[in-house]
């Protein structure tokens, strides 16, 4: 599969690395990809996705493994490319509309100064993502819709999903994150992450080595003492003293027990009687829990 000649793969993956470890990467990025969209129900044959392009590593992986799949023709979709120049000062603005020339990748490029806005609606000290990324997402919803579009793909992965989680947990007091699949809140548009399996530390290794233009983000990424960066230090540490525990912790999110959580709505514990349900003995229950 991953034996490639010039005339028979697509252009973002000229010049890829030969050593057996890129390989080995590129393989699993693709195989967590496709993993993840035919489990969560993504494709709709025929139908047109607006692939995000922010200039970071994920986007770039994103994409690259997107046009993977439907160059190999396992993704029957049309995608578009899509960048959201949003006015940060010193914003590269021709480094993406050339490499996606250079690509041959159909792309839309659209300059909305939401910068501004931000800069101007948010008090001093305090953090820029809510606002910045709900203006995003209403620009990215509007592109959509005048290009045909049924999805806005986005690039978020495994650890981004994580990191929701915990500040939900920590800050907001629920149990949620982002999902891989949902419709967006006027019903038109479905939202999906087909990266949603897939490590960060593998969108950083892949996009380095493939070489692609990093453009970072000058407004959030700017300021010290996120939250976000907080809870990402919190995982960091529980990573370091036990190797795989994000992959273990991001299992239990596809492993809910809603007869084992406290939320009424999602249980009807009211009517729970003790014929209703087999009761959970000790042999049910991880070694560490009994």
């Amino acid at each position: 599969m991953f034996d490639d000649e010039l005339d028979d793969i697509h252009p973002l993956f000229h010049g890829a690395p030969s050593s057996a470890s890129f390989k080995k990467l590129r393989k699993r990025i693709v195989r967590y990809t496709r993993e993840a969209i035919d489990q969560y129900g993504m494709i709709e044959r025929g139908s047109r996705w607006l692939v995000c392009l922010s200039g970071g590593k994920d986007s770039y992986t994103l994409l690259a493994v997107l046009h993977e799949l439907q160059w190999r023709g396992l993704l029957p979709v049309e995608l578009l490319a899509c960048n959201l120049d949003q006015g940060q000062p010193n914003f590269p603005a021709t480094v993406l509309p050339a490499f996606l020339e250079k690509m041959g990748v159909p792309h839309r490029i659209e300059y909305q100064d939401t910068y501004s806005i931000v800069k101007d609606k948010v008090p001093a000290g305090r953090t820029y993502c809510a606002l910045c990324s709900r203006l995003r997402r209403g620009n990215l919803y509007r592109i959509a819709r005048e290009e045909g579009c049924s999805a806005v793909v986005l690039g978020h992965h495994r650890d981004d999903i994580l990191e929701t989680f915990f500040m939900n947990l920590f800050h907001g007091g629920r149990l949620a994150t982002m999902p891989p699949k949902l419709v967006n809140e006027e019903g038109d548009l479905f939202v999906y992450r087909p990266l949603a399996h897939v490590a960060e530390e593998d969108c950083e290794k892949f996009a380095k080595a493939m070489n692609y233009p990093i453009i970072p983000c000058d407004l959030c990424g700017s300021q010290d003492g996120l939250q976000r960066q907080q809870v990402k230090q919190i995982l960091d540490q529980w990573e370091k003293n036990s190797p795989g525990r994000r992959q273990v912790m991001f299992r239990a999110l596809m492993n809910a027990r809603p007869s084992h959580l406290l939320d009424p709505k999602l249980f009807d514990f009211a009517n729970l009687t003790r014929d209703s349900v087999k009761v959970e003995t000790d042999s049910d229950l991880p070694p560490s829990l009994r």
